[in-house]
């Protein structure tokens, strides 16, 4: 086994993968920019090496050497299915803890893939080559990048005329992401499952495969639950995708772990290859849960050579069941617009049968530069059932302060009545109308929760007694009624003692209040709600966050000089990010939805539109600049006689 191994990553893996190297006695080393000179990853490991960027294969591999590593882990994204990275750590003498280059070529992109597995006689979605007449296509297809994976450069077009747009788009994206723009076009399943199948080799000739999961829970190709095993299968189906993954495996003469997926045809009950992924998956938690293997271990033996010393039999039946949960710094009743900003405070679950892998604490920035993902809650329990409870109380008990995040979201999407019900397919999400149907905590009972815990703060922070203190207090009576400033007057009643009252009419007792955790009973129509919130209160604001959705209320300032907001015509950044295109000048005429440009971050591209007919008075950024949120990017002054409509300006 090694002595020393370089974690290539950040963020949550490095940290998953420091864990197994402490536990083996392995002396773990993390690679940083100056972005992430104090961030987790590197506390987790025993030494650190600082490089330009985490793309810099140089400046890795020398990171590498200079830390005499004998393997480095890639963990997955960035480097991690990068043959060239490969190829450099085998020239250096250093092993990769994954498949070798060859394999990489051959497996990691698509197209390749795609021929593997007709070669190796598994099935494949049908598709058409690129020279094709559109004109010919069947409607819809989907048009995705050859070289990578994430959901970036992949487009679904219903129509000949959509078709060149999406083309474009998918290219420019996948050269953005991967450095390269060559596409496939495929027959698009519309109602289809994601069914993934976890494979491990050694270099002695075993190949196993360690069940399959359900990933079909996805937005925009993003997948957002994963679970395992995957439930509603048919015996046919499930040994029909196990046998297929572990042939293909060994066709192309596979070591390490890697993940086979399958695209399932609800209409037919056919299972089609998408692609092979040759190095570990974000959602291996419910594998190990549903195994009670350690896969990094695993990895990390069969690159020192040793064999698996495990046979299918070994591995046996699935352990129950267990899902996943991705949180991300995005703001799922917004858009899902990427966010950024300072976590000022962060509450991770915990419990039996809950595991949290990330990276994030009190106090940490989150920026544009890096994937959204900021953690993952994993439950596991006897049947898809307690699983899912479970997820959702751990759901429940996930606070983040100071950026939203869409905790509150997979909340309410763990306990749909679809999700509950059972697998649903890959574009649910899609179609779904995510406000009206996933609704989140109501703002009015964190308004109860923020008013309450705003008057028990004054309370604690005026003399006992003290006459002239903002608890109402009031000689030889109950105390007075307590008006508390949020985004509205709120009327606080609290009985003596402090622990019973009301907000608003509504019947308030409180329950707990440290740390800051409140937990309040309140009279809803005359039944009794439990309510569990994290609360974070300052000068200004309060800040609340109820089932995982974030509430902020802006305390008014009386002193302050309220000057004149934004006219309908700026149009602002949409989120933070960078700006990608700039179509228009200053003293440019423009018609309402004309495109005036274009914004990225986080595998998300947004398109600024006119929000009326007018000429551009104002240009506040240029190509690669990158800018904040609310950054004011163009002002059209409207045309005299045209009407504003100021929710077109982003689509």
């Amino acid at each position: 086994m090694f002595d020393t191994v370089l974690i290539a990553n950040r963020g949550e893996i490095a940290v998953r993968v420091a864990r197994t190297c402490a536990r083996l006695g392995i002396r773990a080393v993390a690679v940083a920019t100056d972005l992430d000179a104090d961030a987790p990853h590197v506390r987790a490991c025993d030494a650190v090496v600082r490089v330009p960027s985490y793309l810099d294969v140089d400046a890795v591999v020398g990171a590498a050497r200079a830390s005499r590593a004998q393997a480095v882990h890639p963990g997955y994204g960035f480097l991690s299915e990068r043959a060239p990275f490969a190829r450099a750590l085998e020239a250096a003498g250093i092993a990769l803890v994954g498949p070798s280059a060859d394999v990489m070529d051959a497996m990691g992109r698509k197209d390749a893939a795609r021929d593997i597995a007709v070669a190796a006689g598994v099935p494949v979605v049908p598709s058409y080559s690129l020279d094709d007449d559109p004109a010919t296509f069947a409607y819809p297809v989907l048009v995705k990048a050859a070289a990578g994976g994430g959901g970036k450069g992949m487009r679904v077009v219903r129509s000949e005329a959509e078709y060149a747009a999406a083309r474009d788009a998918a290219a420019r994206e996948a050269v953005s992401a991967f450095g390269d723009g060559t596409l496939l076009v495929e027959k698009y399943v519309e109602r289809g499952r994601h069914v993934e199948v976890q494979v491990m080799a050694d270099t002695h000739g075993t190949v196993l495969h360690l069940h399959e999961r359900d990933c079909s829970a996805q937005r925009r190709h993003q997948k957002v639950l994963e679970e395992a095993p995957a439930p509603g299968l048919t015996d046919e189906q499930r040994r029909g995708v196990l046998d297929a993954a572990v042939a293909l495996a060994a066709h192309v003469g596979y070591t390490g772990a890697g993940t086979v997926e399958f695209l399932l045809d609800e209409a037919s009950g056919e299972a089609y290859f998408l692609e092979m992924n040759t190095r570990l998956q974000v959602e291996h938690p419910v594998t190990e849960a549903v195994t009670g293997l350690d896969l990094v271990e695993l990895q990390l033996r069969v690159a020192a050579g040793e064999p698996l010393g495990l046979t299918q039999a070994d591995v046996g039946a699935p352990r129950g069941h267990a899902i996943e949960a991705r949180v991300y710094a995005e703001d799922a009743y917004a858009g899902f617009l990427p966010q950024a900003g300072q976590a000022s405070i962060v509450r991770w679950p915990t419990g039996l049968g809950v595991r949290v892998d990330h990276a994030l604490e009190d106090g940490q920035v989150v920026s544009t530069s890096y994937d959204p993902m900021l953690g993952k809650v994993v439950a596991h329990g006897p049947d898809r059932e307690a699983a899912r409870r479970a997820l959702v109380r751990a759901l429940d008990e996930t606070a983040v302060l100071g950026l939203t995040t869409n905790t509150g979201f997979l909340r309410e999407l763990t306990a749909s009545e679809a999700f509950t019900a059972g697998p649903v397919d890959t574009a649910w999400l899609d179609r779904v109308d995510v406000a009206a149907e996933l609704t989140p905590a109501d703002a009015d009972t964190a308004r109860v929760v923020a008013a309450w815990t705003q008057a028990m703060l004054t309370a604690l922070a005026s003399p006992a007694g003290d006459p002239f203190a903002a608890d109402g207090f009031r000689l030889g009576a109950d105390p007075a009624p307590q008006l508390v400033e949020l985004d509205r007057p709120v009327v606080v009643h609290r009985a003596p003692g402090g622990l019973a009252g009301s907000v608003d009419g509504l019947a308030v007792r409180q329950r707990e209040a440290a740390r800051h955790v409140v937990v309040l009973d309140v009279d809803h129509d005359g039944a009794t709600r439990r309510h569990r919130a994290v609360v974070d209160a300052t000068a200004h604001r309060v800040e609340v966050v109820l089932r995982g959705q974030r509430h902020v209320f802006t305390r008014p300032d009386v002193l302050a000089d309220h000057g004149p907001v934004a006219g309908d015509g700026a149009v602002l950044s949409p989120m933070p990010g960078t700006v990608l295109d700039v179509r228009v000048a200053e003293g440019q005429a423009v018609s309402a939805g004309d495109t005036l440009g274009l914004v990225e971050a986080m595998k998300m591209e947004l398109t600024l539109t006119a929000p009326f007919d007018g000429t551009v008075t104002h240009v506040g950024a240029a190509p690669g600049d990158q800018v904040a949120l609310g950054h004011p990017l163009f002002t059209v002054e409207p045309e005299p006689e045209s009407e504003p409509r100021p929710e077109e300006a982003a689509s």
